[in-house]
């Protein structure tokens, strides 16, 4: 299955020059990649979902195309949340979005749900990435990835990170798109060890009104299942699903089931207003 032609747009309005894709028509669909990743991730959702509606897929800002190479104090989880709400206010024809994240990806969609729930038609979290108060401590291996990775093991560091995510030997196994992406990526775990370990205040979601999915691998490492248990008890408006055939990256090893699943889930949320059409992908200055 040949890999789509993904056009890059940039947003100009922030104090970056958001790299982003984008495709269809319709209610605005926003997608959150995770660690290591940037919106070449969402390649097998892009065109299923913008079959129906307005798919837009930025790289959040230290990744690529312009990917940080060193530590750097703007990467952090709240930092995007806000690049994320001024990129939506920035679109034409802005309205409310149903916003879906996975991973770390996840934590940030979650960091602008809370802030700004006014942004927001629908909220889907693919295996979030981040641990509750209280919860045991995670695996170290962000930092055993840095370490390897300061010492030149670029290979080594990636395969630790993303085997102790998926599963075992799954970097030997990944597809050559995939290893190219997650190596234009890797500095940014330089940034990310920063935020290893912590927690999210489930406090802060009792407040949101928008349903709310929660999305996990079959196959994915049990840590996953258990943040997915704490939202579930905690969330007003939730339903749960599971990828069969798949782990932590589910949206890649069972793109059919996580794209039906999505699309069944958006379809039954979809309200009426304002469409993000095709006609112009120049974002509007941002007041």
């Amino acid at each position: 299955m040949p890999a789509p032609d993904l056009p890059q747009y940039h947003v100009q309005g922030l104090d970056y020059p958001m790299a982003y894709t984008a495709t269809g028509a319709g209610p605005a669909v926003l997608l959150v990649h995770g660690s290591l990743c940037d919106y070449r991730y969402w390649r097998w959702q892009l065109p299923a979902l913008g079959a129906r509606y307005r798919v837009l897929a930025p790289s959040l800002r230290g990744y690529w195309p312009a990917a940080y190479t060193r530590a750097d104090p703007r990467f952090n989880v709240e930092q995007h949340a806000r690049d994320l709400a001024d990129f939506i206010r920035l679109q034409p024809g802005a309205s409310p979005v149903h916003l879906l994240g996975h991973s770390r990806g996840a934590r940030v969609a979650l960091e602008l749900a809370c802030n700004n729930p006014e942004l927001l038609r629908s909220l889907t979290l693919a295996d979030p990435g981040f641990p509750a108060a209280g919860d045991p401590a995670p695996p170290a291996f962000h930092y055993d990835a840095v370490r390897r990775l300061e010492q030149g093991d670029i290979e080594g560091a990636l395969a630790e990170f993303v085997d102790t995510v998926n599963g075992p030997d799954t970097w030997r196994r990944m597809v050559g798109w995939f290893k190219t992406m997650v190596r234009d990526n890797a500095g940014t775990l330089l940034s990310q060890v920063r935020e290893a370990g912590l927690p999210f205040d489930m406090a802060r979601v009792q407040a949101l009104e928008c349903p709310v999915l929660l999305l996990g691998g079959a196959d994915s490492p049990p840590r996953y299942g258990r943040r997915q248990d704490t939202l579930q008890a905690v969330l007003r408006d939730v339903e749960r699903a599971v990828i069969p055939q798949a782990a932590h990256g589910m949206n890649l090893a069972n793109p059919l089931a996580f794209n039906r699943c999505v699309l069944d889930f958006l379809d039954r949320h979809a309200q009426a207003g304002p469409l993000m059409g095709t006609g112009d992908t120049t974002p509007r200055p941002l007041k």
